[in-house]
């Protein structure tokens, strides 16, 4: 895989065309022993071929907007595209109007002069930390296709569409972990940006609350470049920070418990090769996290949220959604207006505690995700192993989401084993510094 900047670099030296990555790309996709026909819901094949032609002319004339000019990208089912139908990964919405006009998001993406090479499959209407989607298939993850392992969820396809050479980077939602998790399980960065960050318009809705977009990429960098164009910043790549005196906490409540063994030894060593390179790693007790089960135990704010959505859909089209999804998706009917703000209160009481706990640090650290992919079909074939498996994996994500946070995946395991993911987590606002504390990390995780 090569970074968005790499890809820059050469284009802008000549050593490659817009059309030859697009081209590449397109290959890839249709390559009938790849995963494409399970990572793409469609591909926009004219139209991307007419925008690299079109950005090479721009740039023979001098005219680059963007270091993501010319660059693919993949975005998301739930993202409108100007006349495509915004599906959501779901049957439900097959017929639905096309899009009148893209997503925010996309805008901001094609106005980079970024070229947008088709729509990634996700869990149905992004509600899973898993992947899988029984309407469209679930993509294999690069690690062990052999036996075949989640990509992680429910930005599934963004992530293998960036590990398997389809796009340079692919744009998700994060609710609960729907952009880590996929990049930790895949050994890819992703980006989870403070909710407010950056605009939902044209974007299908699961929670209200927690929705937030970010990229998945290679690298550090590619995340912070595509967050500051989305977000209206400039193209521009933070400083990385420097490493010597970084203030790290690690939480020692609640995300620690239940790690797999590869997980628990890969977090040490990240642990480890950080405080070697002059970091201070120090512990830190967060005892209310413990809170959590019992704050969510009705589902949280996410199934309000979601059913508010889907209520009516569901009632004329039940039987076109993923069972494991209109299940969890009922169970906000049974949440009542007071117990919906008594977890809005109770947020933001662990939100206050959470500020005034991080304050004396540059970031926190946590595993991203507590286990490594498991196998795909055990999962399609039990109800009770996804629903453990969905809560195991989702764990340690949504705690950012529920602070109202902003947090990277990195990766920390060693070359050719199971990826794992180190979370670095910033408080409400403080994106740009996360990003910069993400980039040192990055820089001594790589050494």
């Amino acid at each position: 895989m090569k970074t968005i900047l790499a890809l820059a670099g050469e284009l802008a030296a000549g050593k490659t065309t817009s059309q030859k990555l697009i081209e590449n790309a397109l290959v890839r996709i249709a390559a009938p022993a790849g995963e494409g026909a399970r990572v793409f819901l469609r591909t926009h094949r004219d139209s991307a071929l007419a925008e690299a032609k079109a950005s090479d002319t721009l740039r023979a004339h001098g005219i680059v907007p963007s270091p993501l000019a010319g660059i693919p990208v993949s975005v998301k089912d739930l993202f409108d595209v100007a006349g495509d139908i915004t599906r959501a990964g779901s049957k439900a919405l097959a017929d639905s109007t096309p899009a009148s006009r893209d997503a925010f998001v996309v805008r901001r993406l094609r106005q980079a002069g970024a070229i947008v090479i088709g729509r990634t499959n996700m869990v149905e209407f992004a509600f899973s930390g898993l992947g899988l989607n029984p309407h469209y298939g679930t993509p294999k993850n690069p690690w062990d296709r052999a036996t075949g392992r989640i990509p992680g969820g429910s930005s599934s396809g963004a992530a293998v569409s960036v590990t398997d050479g389809m796009a340079a980077m692919g744009l998700g939602t994060d609710t609960g972990g729907s952009v880590r998790i996929p990049a930790a399980l895949c050994g890819l960065a992703g980006f989870k940006p403070t909710a407010r960050r950056i605009s939902r318009d044209g974007t299908f809705p699961l929670s209200s609350t927690l929705d937030s977009i970010g990229p998945i990429a290679p690298s550090v960098a590619c995340c912070a470049l595509v967050d500051s164009l989305l977000a209206g910043d400039g193209p521009e790549v933070p400083v990385a920070l420097p490493l010597k005196g970084l203030r790290l906490a690690v939480v020692q409540d609640y995300v620690l418990d239940g790690l797999d063994s590869a997980v628990a030894d890969a977090f040490e060593k990240a642990l480890a090769r950080l405080s070697r390179a002059g970091a201070s790693v120090s512990e830190v007790r967060f005892p209310s996290l413990l809170q959590l089960p019992q704050i969510n135990h009705k589902g949280g704010l996410v199934v309000a949220e979601a059913y508010a959505v889907h209520r009516e859909l569901i009632a004329k089209r039940k039987d076109q959604y993923d069972p494991r999804v209109v299940s969890r998706t009922l169970r906000g009917a049974d949440m009542s207006a007071d117990e919906y703000i008594e977890v809005l209160n109770r947020r933001a009481a662990m939100i206050a505690e959470s500020a005034r706990l991080a304050a004396p640090y540059d970031a926190l650290l946590m595993p991203t995700v507590i286990m490594v992919a498991p196998a795909i079909a055990p999962l399609e074939a039990d109800d009770q192993l996804y629903g453990k498996t969905n809560l195991a994996v989702l764990r340690n994500c949504s705690v950012v989401n529920f602070l109202d946070g902003c947090a990277l995946s990195i990766p920390c395991h060693e070359p050719e084993s199971a990826p794992v993911g180190l979370m670095v987590v910033g408080q409400s606002g403080g994106d740009r510094r996360l990003l910069a504390v993400g980039l040192a990390l990055e820089s001594a995780l790589r050494a």
